[in-house]
Order: C-alpha cells, then sequence, then structure tokens
C-alpha cells in the first residue's frame, strides 16, 4: 500500500484547511487509516482514524475542530482541520492498516505511513 497525505500550507490563525491522503496499491475498502502530526522537537501525535464503515476515533485535543471522513472510490480519506492555531503547525501524516476493522491511536499499530504534508499556522 502506497500512501500520499497532501493539501498542507502556510494558513493564519482560525483558518480551516483539509487534507487528502490517497491510497493505491491494495483495495481500498479493507484499510483503515490513521492521522498523526509530528512538530519539531515533539513526539509523534495521534489526531484521528477512520475505518472502512466510517466509524471513527479522535485525540481529544481535536475533537470538535477535526474531522476525518472517507471517499471509497476515490480511495481517499481526508482530514478537515477548523480553526487552526499555532501550535497546529507539524508535518502531518497518514497510515494505514489493512484488514482490520477496529481503529488504534498507536503509530506502532500501522504498517504503511506515506510522506507527511506540511501545515503551518503562524504565531
Amino acid at each position: 500500500v502506497q500512501l500520499q497525505a497532501s493539501g498542507g500550507g502556510l494558513v493564519q490563525a482560525g483558518d480551516s484547511l483539509r487534507l487528502s491522503c490517497i491510497a493505491s496499491g491494495r483495495s481500498f475498502s479493507n484499510i483503515v487509516v490513521g492521522w498523526f502530526r509530528q512538530a519539531p522537537g515533539k513526539e509523534r501525535e495521534f489526531l484521528a482514524a477512520i475505518t472502512l464503515a466510517g466509524y471513527t476515533k479522535y485525540a481529544g485535543f481535536v475533537e470538535g475542530r477535526f474531522t476525518t471522513s472517507r471517499d471509497n472510490v476515490k480511495n481517499t480519506v481526508y482530514l478537515q482541520m477548523d480553526r487552526l492555531k499555532p501550535d497546529d503547525t507539524a508535518v502531518y501524516s497518514c497510515a494505514a492498516k489493512t484488514g482490520v476493522t477496529v481503529l488504534s491511536s498507536h503509530p506502532n499499530w500501522y504498517r504503511y505511513w506515506g510522506q507527511g504534508t506540511q501545515v503551518t499556522s503562524p504565531a
């Protein structure tokens, strides 16, 4: 499975941004996708995850601001980020695991990782 995250950029505080994660190389219908981010000098953080059926899991600190969804026809998972803050500045990545229907917030649980996309919200 190959993953490609895109949609990052430079935004002002309060703005919204939608990231996309396109999967290829395997049937998208059997893949759980998670979103993570890593800021300079900080550990990787779990943000959200979504199953084939659309069940979702969020980190507490993003609930209400970030929403993940998927389009199985387009093999794409989205992360809608609203009311962005300077603390949201990080490299955002998507990850996947196949053959499962449960969700996890642990990065080591995921087998496939894509290159990240930078999101910057200056202070």
